[in-house]
């Protein structure tokens, strides 16, 4: 391998299965540090891909057949079970690093030990960050991943240095810490601002500057799809719990207002 010119790492052959939005924000920043991309995806983005330098296969079996140093999967967390079933890995030339993006991780890291040839490496990550946090840069910004079974440190290595040399703040992490996590807090933010899309809410002559958070956090979530949402609920075994408890928050905060809402009226008719 030769060194990259802009980048510390050593230059990959990176072939990326999905290659909607958040494949081609990450090909992007891969491009200008001298990697080269081949992808693959339902969706026909040969047009795009060429304009990018990107070189794109609608045979699932060549793409596999080519001299990948690593497979990146940036499909859907919903689809990912079927993707990855439905791929010819018999087609795989050699052994392979396989790394994924989805914003959860147990669900992956089990598919890919099931479908995985044994001397397939597998690097579960998440890139905290997407096309509208991290259009300046991803200076300062979290990559969160795990070794789950890597044999061939140095490409492992050269991949997560695709990050590093970008000044990402690196984590290392289970993928079972990773969805407890998660379900805290981007699950979290998720349901709240679903829930402010379901009551519209709209921004007022009287705006507060909490509203308009709020405002901005519906904005933010709803420009997401439900289907991301959704994996993000299915896919991750603690967010279940995490919504049971958001429920019995509200609930609590109702009863405290009834209850008080009596004490008052009380005080009213005894004055």
């Amino acid at each position: 391998m030769s060194t990259s010119s802009s980048s510390s790492s050593s230059t990959l052959n990176i072939g990326i299965i999905g290659f909607g939005p958040f494949a081609q924000f990450l090909a992007k920043t891969m491009i200008k540090q001298g990697h080269a991309l081949r992808a693959t995806s339902r969706t026909d983005y040969s047009q795009l891909s060429a304009q990018m330098s990107v070189q794109f296969f609608r045979d699932r079996g060549e793409f596999l057949e080519a001299d990948n140093d690593v497979i990146l999967i940036c499909t859907s967390i919903l689809s990912l079970s079927k993707v990855v079933k439905s791929m010819p890995l018999d087609h795989l030339k050699r052994p392979t690093l396989v790394a994924d993006v989805l914003s959860v991780k147990e669900h992956p890291r089990d598919v890919l030990l099931q479908a995985l040839p044994e001397d397939s490496d597998i690097l579960c990550t998440h890139p905290m960050f997407g096309p509208e946090s991290g259009k300046n840069g991803w200076k300062g910004l979290t990559f969160m991943y795990e070794k789950v079974r890597i044999r061939d440190e140095a490409t492992c290595s050269n991949f997560l240095q695709i990050f590093a040399s970008e000044g990402c703040r690196m984590l290392q992490m289970s993928c079972e810490e990773h969805d407890k996590l998660a379900a805290k807090s981007q699950f979290l933010t998720h349901t709240i601002g679903r829930t402010l899309g379901e009551r519209d809410i709209k921004s007022t002559p009287i705006n507060t500057k909490g509203f308009e958070t709020l405002l901005q956090l519906k904005e933010n979530t709803m420009r997401d799809s439900f289907d991301l949402f959704s994996g993000l609920f299915v896919y991750n075994r603690f967010a279940k719990q995490e919504l049971e408890q958001l429920e019995h928050a509200l609930h609590n905060v109702k009863e405290k207002l009834v209850q008080r809402m009596v004490e008052e009226q009380g005080l009213e008719k005894t004055e």
